[in-house]
């Protein structure tokens, strides 16, 4: 089982931009020197859910900032991007760090992010496998060509070659964001594992990795890579000495973060948005995730896996809002839950 820290770099009610990402910046240091295995990156623009818009080029940050932790991103947004200029920053990242650069992809959502960057509601709505498979056919391929309804170019070299790195990897791994069966089957097809979001419990994501395997076995994957595939699961997790102290810090600093991030959101075509109701989302994730003490969280963690198949964690370390407090959190779940889990 493989522990990781998950960073929005969330900006809390009253807080400034640039602390929000100094909050992030360090508790992925922290996380290092914790003895984390990844830190994973989330992309957001235009709203204080995240501060982030740019997964990879923290990433970049990152990786120059540390020596042994794996850095990935949850997600870049493949339809605000063309997969070429994204496949070429993987591929630099993943040859100057050593192989420590994982890449998760995801399809966002129909916000006003495609009309800024001019990609259309078409690409959120139909574009992603033409564009998952131009970014995977540029991390695998010496030259790379595209004649699809969206990108369409003549032959081109690869420059950098992921496989030119000195590590034992072809090129950086590449997960994908999956919310539906059409997503879990557009990765399984291609032999990618999943990122699961933190919202759903584990019979969902059980059923989720059941599903992914069908389609892996139907599309002629061989079973060491179905036995094999790292999928990662979303999380959250707040320690204490005592599981109500736990969630009394979340319940008291997550509600205004989410009120405030989500309501900023804009569609990009006036669709009606349904909201989680703040209060009600803090208090499912405190039952859904390691929430509470040491033990408690080691107990989950291992439950989760058990009953999902699901071997690497992403969890969100953040929700107090605080540095010092999110900094404690991190070096209490390295020192006091990872030893009950190895």
């Amino acid at each position: 089982m493989r522990v990781g820290s998950f960073v929005l770099a969330a900006q809390f009610p009253g807080q400034g931009q640039g602390e929000a990402l100094h909050r992030a910046v360090r508790s992925a240091e922290v996380a290092e020197e914790a003895g984390l295995d990844a830190v994973w990156l989330a992309e957001h623009h235009f709203v204080p859910y995240g501060t982030c818009p740019s997964a990879v080029t923290l990433a970049a940050l990152l990786l120059g900032r540390t020596r042994r932790i794996r850095v990935g991103t949850a997600v870049s947004v493949l339809p605000t991007t063309h997969p070429v200029a994204l496949g070429e920053q993987a591929a630099l990242l993943h040859l100057t760090s050593g192989g420590r650069f994982s890449l998760g992809v995801g399809r966002g959502g129909p916000w006003v992010d495609l009309e800024v960057f001019g990609a259309g509601l078409e690409a959120y709505e139909k574009g992603f496998p033409e564009s998952l498979d131009l970014l995977l056919s540029w991390l695998r391929e010496p030259s790379v060509s595209a004649a699809g309804e969206r990108f369409a170019f003549r032959e081109v070299p690869v420059v950098p070659r992921p496989s030119e790195s000195l590590t034992d990897g072809a090129g950086p791994e590449v997960l994908v964001a999956c919310t539906s069966p059409a997503s879990v089957r557009l990765a399984a097809e291609r032999g990618l594992p999943m990122l699961l979001g933190m919202h759903v419990g584990d019979e969902e994501k059980a059923e989720m990795v059941s599903l992914w395997r069908q389609f892996a076995r139907a599309a002629g994957r061989s079973p060491e890579e179905i036995r094999d595939a790292g999928h990662v699961s979303a999380g959250v997790c707040q320690i204490a000495d005592r599981r109500t102290d736990a969630a009394e810090t979340l319940l008291k600093a997550m509600p205004g973060w989410l009120k405030q991030g989500l309501d900023a959101h804009m569609t990009v075509d006036g669709r009606a948005r349904r909201m989680r109701d703040p209060l009600a989302y803090t208090e499912l994730l405190c039952g859904l995730h390691p929430v509470g003490t040491p033990r408690l969280c080691a107990d989950r963690l291992a439950a989760t896996a058990e009953r999902t198949g699901v071997s690497r964690f992403a969890l969100l370390v953040e929700g107090s809002g605080d540095l010092a407090s999110t900094e404690e959190n991190v070096r209490r779940l390295g020192a006091e839950v990872l030893p009950h889990l190895r």
